[in-house]
């Protein structure tokens, strides 16, 4: 399991279908070595700071072979970066690891601990109106992740996974209960596990809005 690229976003303009604004989504390769540091990797530009970015959301991360999957199924190479990934990998033996997996490489460890959601800004980023509903159903959301140990990161260097010693969910369970009402005893396992800030809250207010005494 080894880097293939790492890409960083600079300030631009998009405009394209319901999005027109600036945006540092597309990412784009750079050769030199880059410091990871708890909020991700300086001089990567975050600018909706409402939905990305912070110590939970810190570095995104898409695996190599999920750009060879899109580039064959838009019928077009897709480079990498495009999808807003800071990190592209290879060799990850799971697209959906479990929330909690540590990737541990030489100089930084990074803590999966949420699958991407996808937004209008990605469709205009990848020029097509239906690409939220595309990504969606392709369930290749790629991986969310929190800085344990900040340090140096360069392309090439390789990695191992570290398991999460606790109960915890698969990345792609997150994903889908974006897209479902999801049951109490769902919900409180899910808190059990080392989520991201923004779904936990989601689901908190979730929890504190339910009567017991209606479900199972």
């Amino acid at each position: 399991m080894r880097i293939d690229s790492i890409n960083v976003g600079q300030r631009e303009f998009l405009a394209y279908g319901k999005f027109s604004g600036d945006t540092g989504i597309r990412k784009r390769p750079v050769t030199d070595p880059v410091e990871v540091t708890r909020l991700g990797i300086t001089g990567d530009a975050v600018l909706n700071k409402r939905h990305h970015g912070g110590p939970d959301q810190a570095v995104y991360i898409y695996r190599s072979e999920d750009y060879a999957w899109w580039s064959e199924e838009l019928g077009q190479a897709v480079e990498y970066g495009r999808f807003g990934d800071n990190l592209t990998v290879s060799g990850l033996p799971d697209p959906n690891l479990p929330v909690g997996t540590r990737l541990d490489f030489p100089a930084v460890t990074l803590e999966i601990t949420a699958p991407r959601i996808p937004c209008s800004t990605l469709a205009a980023c990848m020029g097509a109106t239906d690409f939220v509903s595309r990504f969606v159903e392709a369930e290749r959301p790629g991986l969310y992740c929190r800085v344990i140990r900040p340090g140096l990161l360069q392309t090439g260097d390789e990695f191992t996974l570290l398991p999460y010693a606790g109960d915890t969910i698969s990345t792609l369970d997150l994903y889908r209960a974006r897209y479902r009402r999801l049951r109490r005893a769902e919900i409180v396992q899910f808190l059990a596990a080392p989520i991201d800030i923004r779904t936990r809250r989601d689901l908190q207010r979730d929890l504190a809005g339910r009567d017991p005494a209606l479900e199972d």
